[in-house]
């Protein structure tokens, strides 16, 4: 069986003699709380969480791969009670603003543990690693009611989110994309469309998921100048805030990525389904790029 270190005599070398980084978190808001002690309690921890509850389901849960069934995606054994282990050890709030339910500690501490994920178990890790710049998304472009509404579940992890982009006929040309989302008369829209390469587009870990979907209103303007910014949740928040109702999106199918079968890549259908403008009609694409440079700071982790 593989076996898993996590090299925290290097993380700490870059933290301690490197960067400073008693110095350097002390200058930032909440960072006096990234004490010596307590960053060192976060690392060993992490790594005992990696080693111990993730390592271990990595080759199972890439042999078993996700189960699309009745019209839902179920993932591989095990990754759900390590999901819960995760949000019950307070895993997913840890940089998110105290605000919103976080812990408010400095990013780049998150970043360490994003590491050691990642090179356990990276099909797990992708589950709740979009969540974060979902939120971020959310927190610098949604209305106050869709922060309320949202943020909070997020950053708890209690549910993740996902960002849909990519369509059949379109990759990299965003311009081009044909979903579709037409006003109602109680100020929602209705998002109809097909969206491919969703990662954690559909699972079981979490009570909801959160889909920020880029689509096209009427009248927009062609290419990239009319894309507006979606938020639609797989159910429907009632009026207490929990998932009630299901909306009206689905995962079509399952596709395969090499070394990530353990991760749900969804086709995700959007019929009719009930959806909220973040942002400024026609400016979706540039709140998406907050999600957008999130992952690609994940990306650069794994």
């Amino acid at each position: 069986m593989p076996s898993y270190q996590a090299p925290l005599r290097d993380m700490r070398f870059v933290m301690d003699e490197m960067f400073d980084y008693p110095s350097h978190y002390a200058a930032l808001p909440c960072g006096d709380e990234a004490s010596p002690d307590v960053v060192n309690a976060i690392l060993e921890e992490g790594a005992r969480f990696a080693r111990d509850v993730l390592l271990p389901l990595n080759q199972s849960g890439d042999e078993e791969g996700c189960l699309l069934e009745g019209g839902e995606v179920k993932a591989p054994q095990g990754f759900k009670e390590a999901y819960q282990q995760y949000v019950e050890g307070g895993w997913p709030s840890l940089a998110a603003d105290p605000e919103q339910g976080g812990q408010g500690l400095p990013p780049s501490l998150a970043m360490m543990l994003s590491e050691m994920i990642c090179a356990t178990n990276l099909a797990w890790g992708m589950y709740p690693g979009l969540s974060h710049g979902a939120a971020d998304a959310l927190r610098h472009h949604g209305t106050d009611e869709q922060k309320e509404t949202y943020l909070t579940k997020l950053v708890e992890g209690v549910w993740t989110g996902t960002m849909c982009l990519t369509e059949p006929h379109c990759g990299t040309d965003l311009g081009l994309i044909k979903t579709r989302a037409v006003p109602n008369e109680s100020g929602a829209y209705a998002i109809t469309g097909t969206k491919i390469f969703i990662s954690a587009g559909d699972h079981n870990l979490a009570e909801n998921i959160v889909h920020l979907v880029l689509a096209k209103l009427p009248g927009a303007p062609e290419g990239s100048k009319g894309i507006s910014l979606f938020v639609v949740p797989k159910f429907m928040p009632d009026a207490q805030g929990n998932p009630g109702d299901r909306n009206g999106v689905s995962c079509g199918s399952l596709e395969h990525k090499m070394g990530i079968h353990g991760n749900a890549t969804c086709v995700m259908n959007f019929d009719g389904a009930t959806g909220y403008l973040v942002g400024a009609p026609n400016k979706g694409l540039a709140c998406m790029f907050t999600m957008m440079n999130a992952a690609r700071l994940g990306v650069g982790i794994q």
